[in-house]
């Protein structure tokens, strides 16, 4: 029997296919940075194309979150005037979690880079982390080096969160934030989760991909001001850890059974100083002091559990988690 070899004809090589990335912006009332925000990141996607880097075609997606400032009507200036641009307005505010999703869902690329829009994170590190999907990364964290710019109170409560989110079982990486790359494949793994209550920082890593990690100093706000107040940042961090782990569940029943063996040893000493000596009978501190101590550990075990509550509340009614009313 005869048979065809079939090779490769000599001489002859095909182009490496350069990746198609694009940035998602998620964007609420920002209208004060957005001009210095769509300049340099436009200046960077040419910056790489020309070095030969990723796709001409490459493109940046705005997403305006609900904004009641002139955040969308820029976003429609800059999808007139520059071709690499396109906008996602949604529909209301649903958060920042939400609105990142839905311009990741929706956008289009071989690789996705996140980011905030005020600029503080570092746009010259594009590169470095398109160098490392270029050699096979799925995801490319953004970290911070340090935390040097911010205050010692929220220095310390970031550390202490990132530790204990770990102790609580989450995998999740200290100091980093939304700053990242995602390939289309861990993209598309990410829309797998169906969850409403989203915190992106401990979903993304739970995709198993390949990863790398790329390390940064963040700057300071270019303009306007912070979207995430104290308020607002101990409600994430509650997300976070309630999304997570059912541990703070297990510490009430082993504080229950605790206070139930503490009882029961206060009610033999009780007794015994009853039978045994002449001691007259503890008043009325010895009685309420543990009335009011039981009771307050009893209304934060209720409020734990109506936090895990409300968010199984939330998951059961599967509402969309955000509603695209126009794009770009």
């Amino acid at each position: 029997m005869s048979q065809t070899r079939i090779s490769d004809t000599a001489g002859t090589s095909s182009a490496p296919v350069l990746p198609r990335i694009a940035i998602v912006i998620p964007c609420y009332n920002e209208e004060e940075v957005i001009p210095e925000t769509s300049r340099r990141l436009r200046d960077k996607l040419a910056q790489l194309a020309a070095a030969g880097a990723i796709s001409p075609d490459s493109r940046i997606y705005l997403v305006d979150n609900g904004s009641h400032d002139r955040t969308w009507e820029l976003i429609e200036a800059l999808c007139r005037d520059h071709a690499q641009f396109s906008g996602i307005k949604l529909a209301r505010n649903r958060g920042h979690q939400n609105g990142l999703l839905a311009g990741l869902l929706t956008a289009q690329g071989d690789a996705l880079i996140s980011m905030d829009a005020d600029l503080q994170d570092d746009v010259d590190q594009v590169d470095r982390m398109v160098e490392e999907y270029r050699k096979g990364a799925h995801i490319v964290y953004g970290v911070r080096r340090s935390r040097a710019e911010d205050s010692a109170f929220k220095r310390l409560t970031a550390h202490w969160f990132y530790k204990l989110m770990r102790w609580l079982g989450a995998d999740i990486l200290e100091n980093h934030a939304d700053y990242r790359l995602m390939s289309r494949r861990a993209v598309d793994a990410l829309g797998e989760f169906e969850e409403v209550n989203l915190f992106l920082r401990g979903l993304v890593p739970l995709i198993g991909l390949r990863s790398a990690v790329v390390y940064y100093d963040r700057g300071s706000r270019f303009a306007g001001t912070s979207k995430y107040p104290l308020r607002r940042l101990t409600g994430f961090a509650i997300d976070g850890l309630t999304s997570f782990s059912v541990v703070p569940l297990r510490i009430i029943s082993l504080l229950g059974l605790l206070i139930s063996a503490l009882t029961v040893v206060l009610a033999g000493w009780v007794l015994w100083v009853r039978l045994f000596t002449d001691v007259p009978t503890p008043g009325w501190a010895s009685t309420v002091i543990p009335v009011y101590f039981i009771g307050g550990v009893q209304l934060l075990c209720l409020g734990v559990i109506g936090e895990y509550l409300g968010k199984t509340y939330q998951e059961v009614k599967a509402r969309p988690r955000y509603t695209i009313e126009k794009t770009l």
